[in-house]
């Protein structure tokens, strides 16, 4: 077992500063992943600084009709919220497509979207691997990699990002919230995480020493509605092959508001621009769907193994956008 340093700071001021102090710390919430890479030697921080003590756990609705989460509210907890299932069923069916109950009830809203990715190779400290160490290699590429990445990867790396919630927080135009020594900032969720490159070892653009303190989703769209679909292995506690959320308004006949984020595919959870430019205004039909999601997958670069889940993802999209549309269309 490596030695490790443990503070419990009650002030998100003394956090931050407890982090500057120490180069390789590390920020504990729910520990469901962080201390899962610990145990495999995969991360090896000098100081673990417990963020459960600070008041970053609220639910709340803002001033404009959206909804404030702190970044160490429980993920069963947000799925179950009241505003949270009537107004963004998506992030609620998205939470509750992850892991397993015990889970959900420790693992935090910031600590879901730092997860790490589960490909196999990174997980194995006995194998090269770009993401642990830049330059070793990714045998993933020829090794196994029927569940990584067809979308956006790179020579350096075919990994995929594996959270649920923020997929359906990208669709929702979600900001993530940020503090850290230099002050405050907010990044889009949807460009809150990276593609790899050639630097495979950054998940996302949060800088040294910041915290997210909590996520901000808009008020939604007046009459939209949104899902999340999720297809995997199993029925349970299952990382997805693929996944969709969408946001949908549909008047006479005709979609307005559209947004679709795709998981499972691709580094980051990936926002559709493609296929959102091919929905709104257009006709609300099987047709309309399938082109949309034939333009965002056209940039699909499947390996060896894994091309299935190009049709997987074009099927889920198709599903989800009827069903959405079938629900929300306002004709007559």
């Amino acid at each position: 077992m490596k030695p490790f340093a443990y503070v419990r700071p009650e002030r998100t001021e003394e956090a931050i500063d407890r982090f500057a102090a120490q180069p390789g710390a590390r920020f504990l919430a729910g520990g469901t992943n962080l201390v899962d890479l610990m145990k495999l030697g995969v991360a090896g921080p000098p100081l673990l600084i417990d963020i459960n003590g600070l008041p970053l756990d609220a639910v709340e609705e803002t001033a404009a009709g959206g909804l404030r989460i702190g970044a160490t509210a429980r993920n069963s907890d947000v799925a179950a919220h009241p505003l949270v299932r009537v107004r963004y069923p998506a992030l609620s069916q998205a939470l509750l497509a992850g892991a397993s109950p015990q889970l959900r009830n420790a693992a935090t809203t910031g600590g879901n979207l730092l997860q790490r990715t589960r490909c196999p190779y990174f997980q194995d400290a006995s194998k090269p691997c770009n993401k642990r160490a830049p330059g070793s290699g990714c045998p993933a590429r020829e090794g196994v990699h029927r569940d990584l990445a067809v979308l956006g990867h790179s020579a350096h790396c075919v990994a995929t990002h594996p959270s649920d919630m923020a997929v359906a927080l990208a669709a929702l135009d979600a900001e993530v919230r940020l503090r850290g020594p230099a002050g405050e900032r907010t990044v889009p969720v949807a460009e809150f995480h990276r593609l790899p490159g050639d630097r495979p070892d950054r998940d996302t653009v949060i800088e040294d020493g910041e915290l997210i303190t909590g996520v901000t989703l808009p008020a939604p769209p007046s009459g939209a509605r949104g899902a999340y679909r999720k297809a995997r292995d199993r029925a349970s506690y299952a990382f997805a092959l693929a996944s969709v959320a969408a946001v949908l308004t549909v008047e006479d006949g005709r979609i307005g508001h559209a947004t679709l984020a795709f998981g499972g595919l691709a580094h980051k959870p990936w926002r559709a621009r493609a296929a959102e430019e091919v929905l709104r205004g257009a006709p609300a039909t099987a047709e309309t769907y399938r082109r949309a999601a034939d333009a965002e997958l056209a940039a699909a670069e499947p390996l060896r193994d894994n091309g299935f889940k190009v049709p997987l993802a074009r099927n889920l999209a198709v599903s989800v956008l009827h069903d959405l549309a079938s629900r929300t269309d306002t004709t007559g």
